[in-house]
């Protein structure tokens, strides 16, 4: 065997913006295309959104308009403008910004001077501008790369800073802006900053009552046992309330960051409110009866906030400020105080709690013995490894870095040749598959119990470690990956009803995921197309001289393993399942998957009309089916 050589040779140094283009992972997590909520696309956007935010939370400028136009971003923001003279450096130099002197920025997100930077290294076009005093400072950049370099000139304009990027295609494969997810992601800035206005695309995003109307906004239509509590004091805020659904709902913020993982500040709400009810009502309850079916919002501002990681979705200080009380002492006080009144005040909202908490304790103890032979069924199951062909790194795995805990996937299929051809293809490292036997039961209207005593759903819990709460959710994204037939699209229906029905969660924060496979393969001697739709198909075959082979793909096992690398890989097409918030599940459910009521049927007749009538078109002539639905 040769030796390896390692001399001088092999030593580089990357200057920080090839770094973060050979390491982006380091700066903003995982890349993606926009299908996830974490991807970078979005991440990228908050970074310059935090500066305009950091600038109104210190008192300058009340608005910020955003327009996104053919995938570039563009922010304005009224604050104070980056000072003139260091505008090129504080997008192009690391370790450069203001925000190192904390008396400035003392409680800001961004404090390590490194996500415009990102931004700028990330894009294949940046441009930057200030304004200050009449005075406009302008600079453009391609893959962080400077082109321009204008020198100040005299301008009418308010003071400011405007950025606009459009993130590198060599970077982000594929990507695209999804609106639900910037809407949603200005919504919560939005909250958390009351009274400051977000123009976006001709909508305008502001709030009046913080946290409160976040969580009316984020319940949507769903049911509540009691008003929402909205508590507020110098730096920490909460609203909270139960509902109907199964387990725990948090939204937690720290200094305006979405903390989609919680942290210090979230562990300490969630102790805080068990000793409060403890106290209150005099009884030592199951902190899992009190926090059951729990629906809260908890905003935090530290000082030089500590996060576990470059993405900032999980808090990990420990006090409020380098030199003042700790975070759980903080929080803890401020509940025990301020809940504890409102109880006192409102003693109809402290009953309905009690009667939420005693009925989750009720049915807590009706599947206790259910649970534990089940729990044992899943162990027995796992040593054998019947169901799952797991992967390396997890998302609930805090020691690793965030671009393999983001790129933790399960795929959930049916069928011996399916989950073959994804098990041979898959990235043992961040993809596991679980594999189903048959179509699952349809579990609407049916109780928890019900995922004990069925042995799929219960391997499946199991398998996602999801049985109590979201906490240890082992992974990112949860991938339904099912046949293009109507086989297939049952059993789809019937794996979404039992995450909407007992973990809608899951659902609402991103995690679950329609895994798209190409319809078609086109290929003649030298070319071959994977095609997604017919459209995709005819353009193929306009592309392809002669008469090209066409396969039509009914089945994943029919797919190889290493044409199935392809489609799991860099490449992979996701449609993530976005629960719009005005949507009540109970209703949604209730339509699609309860009893046949004859508002179904008429929808299932007219589709069948209008899917026979394309046959029947598509049959005597050449147009595609896009063409026709226009037609009729």
């Amino acid at each position: 065997m040769s030796q390896v050589q390692y001399t001088e040779d092999q030593i580089r140094s990357l200057d920080w913006r090839e770094h973060m283009r050979f390491r982006p992972g380091m700066y903003i997590g995982k890349l993606g295309d926009g299908s996830s909520p974490d991807d970078g696309i979005y991440v990228l956007l908050k970074e310059v959104i935090d500066n305009a935010i950091d600038e109104y939370v210190m008192g300058y400028g009340k608005q910020i308009d955003i327009e996104l136009e053919d995938g570039t971003m563009r922010v304005r923001d009224y604050g104070r403008g980056i000072p003139l003279g260091k505008v090129v450096d504080c997008v192009s130099k690391i370790n450069t910004g203001g925000k190192y002197d904390s008396q400035a920025f003392k409680k800001s997100v961004g404090l390590n001077g490194v996500g415009t930077k990102a931004v700028n290294a990330l894009s294949s076009m940046f441009e930057v501008w200030s304004v200050r005093d009449g005075m406009k400072k302008k600079a453009t950049f391609r893959q962080g790369q400077i082109l321009e370099d204008a020198h100040p000139f005299k301008v009418a304009e308010p003071n400011g800073t405007y950025v606009a990027f459009h993130p590198d295609p060599e970077i982000f494969r594929h990507f695209r802006f999804r609106t639900e997810y910037l809407e949603n992601q200005l919504w919560n800035y939005a909250f958390l900053n009351a009274g400051l206005k977000i123009h976006f695309n001709g909508k305008t995003f502001v709030s009046r009552h913080g946290l409160k109307d976040l969580l009316e906004r984020k319940n949507g239509q769903e049911e509540i046992r009691y008003p929402l509590i909205h508590l507020q004091g110098p730096d920490l805020e909460i609203a909270m309330t139960h509902g109907e659904q199964y387990g725990e709902q948090y939204y937690s913020f720290v200094n305006g960051q979405f903390t989609t993982q919680g942290g210090t500040h979230l562990a300490a709400f969630r102790e805080a409110i068990v000793k409060v009810v403890r106290d209150f009502y005099k009884k030592d309850f199951d902190p899992k009866d009190i926090r059951s079916s729990i629906i809260a919002a908890i905003s935090i501002r530290v000082e030089e906030p500590v996060f576990e990681s470059q993405t900032k979705t999980k808090l990990g200080s420990t006090n409020m400020s380098p030199e003042g009380v700790s975070i759980r002492t903080f929080v803890s006080d401020f509940l025990g105080r301020e809940l504890d009144n409102f109880l006192h005040r409102n003693p109809e909202v402290a009953q309905a709690l009690l009667k939420r908490i005693t009925q989750s304790e009720r049915e807590r103890k009706e599947i206790a013995g259910i649970k534990k032979l089940a729990n044992q069924r899943a162990k027995k199951a796992n040593l054998h490894n019947k169901k799952l062909r797991d992967c390396r790194y997890h998302f609930n795995e805090g020691r690793i870095s965030d671009e393999f805990r983001l790129a933790s996937t399960l795929f959930i299929t049916e069928g011996d040749s399916a989950s073959g051809s994804i098990t041979k293809a898959r990235d043992v490292e961040t993809q596991a598959v679980f594999s189903l036997s048959g179509k699952p039961l349809n579990c609407f209207g049916l109780t928890k119990k019900v995922v004990y005593e069925n042995e799929e759903f219960n391997l499946l819990q199991h398998a996602l470690n999801i049985e109590d709460s979201l906490d240890d959710l082992r992974y990112n994204r949860v991938v339904v990956a099912t046949d293009a037939d109507v086989d297939g699209m049952h059993i789809r229906l019937l794996l979404l009803t039992f995450f909407l029905q007992f973990f809608p969660d899951l659902v609402r924060n991103g995690h679950l995921f329609i895994l798209d496979t190409p319809l078609f393969r086109v290929r003649d001697k030298h070319q071959t197309f994977y095609c997604y739709s017919e459209q995709e198909k005819a353009e193929a075959v306009r592309k392809l001289k002669g008469k090209p082979e066409i396969t039509r793909f009914k089945g994943l096992g029919e797919i190889s393993p290493s044409e199935f690398k392809d489609f799991i890989g860099q490449d992979i097409r996701l449609d993530p399942v976005i629960l719009r918030e005005d949507i009540r599940i109970e209703q949604l459910l209730g339509y699609y998957m309860g009893k046949n009521t004859p508002a179904r049927q008429s929808f299932i007749i007219d589709n069948l009309k209008l899917e026979k009538a394309v046959e029947d078109v598509r049959t005597v002539t050449d147009k595609q089916p896009e063409a026709i639905l226009e037609e009729m």
